[in-house]
C-alpha cells in the first residue's frame, strides 16, 4: 500500500517534466529568434551608421580637401579615416537598384568590410575592430574612407549581453516555478490516478505503457481541443475508471467553456443595442436637435430609457457574475413568505393599472434571504406582466405542504411553446425574439430567479400552455416553527 502513492507521484512528475521541458524549449526558441532579430537589426544599424559617416567624410573632403595629419588624428577619434587610395581597388560595387536608395555622392563607391587578422584577438573583441571601407573618387581624386564601429559595437554588445543575461535568468527561474505551477494544476489528476489504483487491491499498479499513453492524451488537450477524449484499450478496470472520470470532467469543462463563450457573445450583443441607440440619438441631437424642441425632448427621453435599460442589464450581469463566483452573501432570516407576497401584491398594484391582480397567501415561514426571495418574486411578477395582455389577470399564491413552500405567479398571458420550456432558464434565451424586444426583456430574469431558488436549496416549477397562460413557482424548504 505504501508503494502505490510513490508510483503515482513518479508518474505525475514525469508528466510535469514533459510539459515543463516543452514549455522551456518554446521559451528558448523564442529567445533565440529574438537574439537573431537583434543581431540582424544591429547589422542594419551598423550599415546605416557607416553610410552616414561615409557621406560626412565625402562632404568634408569636398569642402576642405584631404585632411592633414592633425586632422586625421581628430577624425580617427570620431571613427573615421580619410586618405588617398594607394592600393589596388578591392571593394565590391553594389547593384544599381540598391545604389538608387543611397546618397548620390556615395552611390558608385566600392565597399568592403574588414576584420582584424591578428591571431591573439579573442572572439569577444573581434568585432570591436570592425571596419567599413569605401573607395570612391572625390573631385577626381581616388580616396579611401574607413569607418570604425568600435563605440557603436560596444553599445550593441553591452545591450546584447544584458539581454542574454535576462533571458538566462528567466529560463532558469521559469524552469523551477513553472514546474510547481504545472504540478499544482495536475495534482487533481494525480489524486484521481491514485484513487483509481487503489480501487482494487487484487490488481497490480498500472503499467508504465498505460500511464504514458494516458499522459500523452492529456498533453494534447488544451482550450482549443476540449472535445478531445481519452480512448485507451486496457484490461485493467482502474484505468478505465480513471479515463471515464477524466472524460466526464472534460465534458463538464467543455460545456462550461461553451456556455461562457455564448454568455460573453450574448452579453456583448445585448449591450451593443442600447449603445447603438444612445449613439444614434446623440448624433440626432448634434445634427438637428439643438434648435428643435420636439427632437430634443424625444432624444432625451430615448437616452434616459436606453440608459436605464443598460443599467438594468449591467446589474443583472453583475448579479450573475457574483453568483457564479460564489461571492454573493446571504443574509438568512426566518420570515413569512405569505406576508412578503402581500407586500409584492400591493407594490405591483400601485405601479401597474393595466392588469387585474389577485393574491391568495397563507402563512408559510422560510429561512432565507428576504431581499433575494423578494427579487425572485418580483422577477416572476414582472415576467407575467410582460407577457399578459392589458386587462389580463395575474394571481400570486403562497401555499405550503410536506415541508415545502410554493410562491406561485399565474397569468392569463400568451404562454410558452412546449419546445421552449426546457430553455427558458438559459441566460439570454427568449422564446420569441420579437415579443421579447417589444417588452424590453433581456432574457436574464428567470436565470436569476433560478439561481436564487437553488441557492436556498429550492427549485423552480413551470407549467404553461400557449394562449392560455403560465404558472411559475419558486419552491423553497419550509422553516420549522421556533
Amino acid at each position: 500500500m505504501s508503494k502505490r502513492p510513490e508510483k503515482v507521484h513518479t508518474i505525475g512528475f514525469s508528466i510535469v517534466s514533459k510539459l515543463n521541458v516543452q514549455l522551456w524549449a518554446r521559451s528558448l526558441g523564442l529567445f533565440l529568434m529574438l537574439n537573431m532579430m537583434f543581431v540582424m537589426a544591429s547589422g542594419v544599424l551598423l550599415l546605416v551608421v557607416g553610410e552616414r559617416k561615409a557621406l560626412q567624410a565625402v562632404q568634408h573632403v569636398e569642402l576642405y580637401g584631404l585632411p592633414t595629419e592633425g586632422e586625421n588624428r581628430w577624425l580617427l577619434e570620431q571613427g573615421l579615416e580619410i586618405a588617398p587610395t594607394t592600393l589596388p581597388t578591392r571593394g565590391i560595387a553594389l547593384p544599381e537598384r540598391i545604389q538608387e536608395v543611397l546618397p548620390l555622392k556615395t552611390q558608385t563607391a566600392l565597399r568592403m568590410v574588414n576584420l582584424p587578422r591578428e591571431d591573439d584577438v579573442s572572439l569577444y573583441y573581434l568585432f570591436d575592430h570592425l571596419q567599413y571601407q569605401l573607395e570612391l573618387d572625390i573631385d577626381d581624386t581616388p580616396t579611401t574612407v574607413i569607418v570604425h564601429f568600435s563605440s557603436t559595437i560596444w553599445v550593441l554588445k553591452t545591450l546584447f549581453l544584458v539581454l542574454l543575461v535576462v533571458q538566462l535568468l528567466h529560463l532558469f527561474r521559469t524552469m523551477i516555478t513553472r514546474a510547481d505551477l504545472i504540478r499544482d494544476v495536475l495534482r487533481p489528476i494525480s489524486d484521481l490516478a491514485q484513487q483509481a489504483q487503489t480501487l482494487s487491491k487484487e490488481k497490480g499498479p498500472l503499467s508504465v505503457r498505460e500511464m504514458q499513453a494516458l499522459a500523452g492524451t492529456l498533453d494534447e488537450i488544451n482550450a482549443a481541443r476540449l472535445d478531445t477524449r481519452i480512448d485507451l484499450d486496457s484490461t485493467q478496470d482502474e484505468l478505465k475508471n480513471l479515463a471515464i472520470a477524466i472524460n466526464s470532467l472534460l465534458e463538464r469543462i467543455n460545456d462550461s467553456y461553451r456556455l461562457q463563450a455564448r454568455f460573453v457573445s450574448d452579453a456583448s450583443h445585448e449591450l451593443r443595442t442600447p449603445i447603438a441607440a444612445i449613439q444614434g440619438y446623440a448624433n440626432l441631437l448634434d445634427r438637428w436637435g439643438k434648435n428643435d424642441p420636439e427632437a430634443l425632448q424625444e432624444s432625451i427621453d430615448a437616452l434616459k430609457e436606453e440608459a436605464a435599460n443598460m443599467k438594468d442589464l449591467v446589474e443583472q450581469l453583475l448579479f450573475l457574475a457574483r453568483g457564479d463566483n460564489n461571492t454573493m452573501h446571504l443574509d438568512l432570516e426566518r420570515f413569512d413568505l405569505g406576508t412578503l407576497a402581500q407586500t409584492i401584491f400591493r407594490e405591483t398594484e400601485m405601479i401597474n393599472g393595466g392588469h387585474k391582480f389577485e393574491v391568495q397567501a397563507s402563512e408559510a415561514f422560510v429561512l432565507a434571504d428576504q431581499g433575494l426571495v423578494k427579487q425572485a418574486g418580483r422577477i416572476l411578477v414582472d415576467n407575467a406582466i410582460k407577457y399578459t395582455p392589458v386587462g389580463g389577470t395575474i394571481r400570486i399564491v403562497v401555499t405550503s405542504a410536506e415541508g415545502k413552500v410554493w410562491f406561485t405567479v399565474q397569468d392569463s398571458g400568451i404562454g410558452i411553446p412546449p419546445g421552449d420550456i426546457p430553455h427558458i432558464f438559459d441566460r439570454f434565451y427568449r422564446a420569441d425574439e420579437s415579443r421579447a424586444r417589444a417588452t424590453g426583456g433581456t432574457g436574464l430574469g428567470l436565470s436569476i430567479a433560478k439561481w436564487i431558488a437553488e441557492r436556498h436549496g429550492g427549485h423552480l416549477e413551470v407549467f404553461s400552455r400557449e394562449d392560455f397562460g403560465s404558472r411559475i413557482s419558486v419552491v423553497l424548504p419550509q422553516s420549522d416553527a421556533t
